[in-house]
């Protein structure tokens, strides 16, 4: 196994060796890339650095974590992809979070796919394999197509060809960078969904965007209530004014649940909840004593 890998190292370092020099074709350049996409080679981890293009720019810490121990158990099951930049340096194209994770569990080289590419066909290339493979977030979609505009002054049919979806899709993503950055922020973190933000992009004006969004946010809306909610706006101000007075069913139950477990740990109880159904239970206590009794309560 070990004299294999090696042969497979070799072969690699020859192809890529000088792919930048003058001297090169464009159809040795075409031949090394078709090759170097079949095979992987161990490359030492501290000679791969991060893809300046990364669309993804936060990464969890916990879920890093749990990678790490699958990764020293069961090795890294899918090879990253790297370009080379010269020299026994490489660039990350897709698998950062691998690669992170590897760093983690304490290993000093990670099977690769090597690539040869320029910036933009960096870009490019990590934005597609990421999308494809569901690894983004909504805003993170959307912040990753404006960059393709921007930087590589790619039109919306190109784009929508690149990453096998509709132009429709593509408008639909970018529309969303055309909301308030609490809104984004909302969505970036899950506490609504695209369906929640699709529907809130078509409120004018933004006074009565925010006002939807926070009720939203309180009531813990699903998308359909959020576009009836809207309705009722676009059909009259005066109409949400006075729907707004009402408490909704969900408020009403979630209301007597505060007060019946109000009555049972004889403390102060909150519920938070957000519009897709996540939340918490806060218990208060004043004293050690209270804290005891409510744990009590709890065991039982």
């Amino acid at each position: 196994m070990g004299k294999k890998k090696e042969k497979i190292g070799k072969g690699l370092r020859a192809l890529i060796s000088n792919i930048d020099g003058e001297e090169v074709t464009l159809e040795r350049k075409e031949k090394a890339e078709k090759e170097l996409s079949k095979a992987t080679a161990e490359i030492k981890i501290s000679n791969i650095e991060a893809n300046p293009f990364q669309p993804r720019t936060e990464f969890n810490e916990t879920e890093l974590n749990e990678l790490s121990d699958s990764i020293k158990t069961h090795g890294v099951i899918q090879p990253i992809t790297v370009r080379a930049i010269g020299g026994d340096k490489y660039q990350i194209i897709s698998g950062e979070r691998r690669w992170r994770a590897s760093k983690k569990a304490g290993l000093k080289s990670i099977p690769a796919y090597v690539r040869v590419t320029d910036d933009q066909g960096l870009l490019e290339m990590a934005i597609v394999e990421n999308i494809q493979r569901a690894d983004l977030n909504s805003m993170e979609i959307a912040i990753s197509f404006q960059r393709l505009i921007d930087e590589c002054s790619i039109s919306h049919e190109e784009m929508a060809s690149r990453v096998n979806k509709n132009r429709s899709t593509i408008t639909n993503y970018l529309r969303l960078l055309k909301l308030p950055p609490q809104i984004q922020k909302s969505l970036k973190d899950d506490e609504i969904s695209m369906g929640h933000a699709r529907a809130l992009i078509g409120v004018t004006p933004k006074e009565s965007q925010m006002d939807i969004y926070r009720r939203v946010m309180k009531s813990g809306l699903s998308v359909r209530a959020t576009e009836e909610l809207i309705k009722s706006y676009k059909s009259g101000p005066n109409k949400l004014a006075k729907k707004a007075g009402r408490p909704s069913a969900l408020d009403i139950e979630l209301k007597k649940i505060k007060s019946r477990l109000s009555d049972h740990f004889e403390a102060k109880v909150d519920i938070k909840r957000n519009a897709k159904g996540k939340g918490s239970y806060v218990i208060y206590f004043d004293s050690d004593d209270q804290f005891n009794e409510i744990l009590d309560l709890l065991e039982d």
